[in-house]
Parts: structure tokens; C-alpha cells; sequence
């Protein structure tokens, strides 16, 4: 932009359509820089990403806005795979933990031989 000289009345002489008419360039250009040094940021972080995807190439702002949506979807859905596969080990070991106590509780309950109730503990322990 060329710079322009633009005479400037004062504040109170201004209606204020006419003070947002004078705003309006300036938010816009703060919006659009704020936007721009996101974007910028979301390149520095997955720069490692991006060159596995593009690797010589120039990237343009929808570019980059795409490529991290599509990194966050699968960073989402790897993150739901090894919670459900977590949960589900969890399960398992409480479970199995239930299933010895019930076992115990069973064996201590009824008069079986000592030799087999201590088999059946080492047993379960491994």
C-alpha cells in the first residue's frame, strides 16, 4: 500500500459510522495477521509432518490448514485405539483378579486337600 496523507479531524467531530469506516482496515489487518502467524505456527510445529507429505514443495496456507486437520483426525483416532485397547486390558486384568478372589474365597469355604488348594494358588499366581 502506498502511504497516503489523510487529514484527520478530530475524534468528536467524527459520526460514528464514520470512525468505524476508519477502524474498519485496521481490525481487518489485525484479524488477518493474527490468522497468518497461526498458520505459521501450525507449520514450525508439524514441519516434520509436512516434509514426510511434501517434502520439496511450497506450502500454501490451505495447504497447511488441511494437512494439520488431517493429522489431528489421526492422531485422534490413534489415541481412541490405544485407549480402548488400554481399557480393555484393564477389563481383563480386573476381571481376572475377580475371578481369583472368587476362587479363594471358594477353596478357603470348602475342605479340599492342601496339596491340590496350594497347586491351584501356585497356579493362579503365574
Amino acid at each position: 500500500m502506498a502511504p497516503s496523507t489523510v487529514f484527520m479531524e478530530p475524534d468528536n467531530l467524527l459520526t460514528p459510522k464514520e470512525k468505524n469506516k476508519l477502524r474498519k482496515p485496521v481490525v481487518e489487518k489485525m484479524r488477518r495477521d493474527r490468522i497468518n502467524s497461526s498458520i505459521e505456527q501450525l507449520k514450525v510445529l508439524l514441519e516434520k509432518e509436512f516434509q514426510r507429505h511434501q517434502p520439496n514443495s511450497k506450502l500454501e496456507k490451505a495447504d497447511i490448514l488441511e494437512m494439520t486437520v488431517s493429522y489431528l483426525k489421526q492422531q485422534s483416532q490413534l489415541q481412541m485405539k490405544r485407549s480402548f485397547h488400554k481399557s480393555s486390558q484393564f477389563d481383563f486384568r480386573e476381571g481376572y483378579s475377580r475371578c481369583l478372589q472368587e476362587a479363594f474365597h471358594f477353596l478357603s469355604l470348602h475342605k479340599v486337600r492342601t496339596e491340590t488348594q496350594t497347586k491351584l494358588l501356585s497356579h493362579f499366581q503365574k
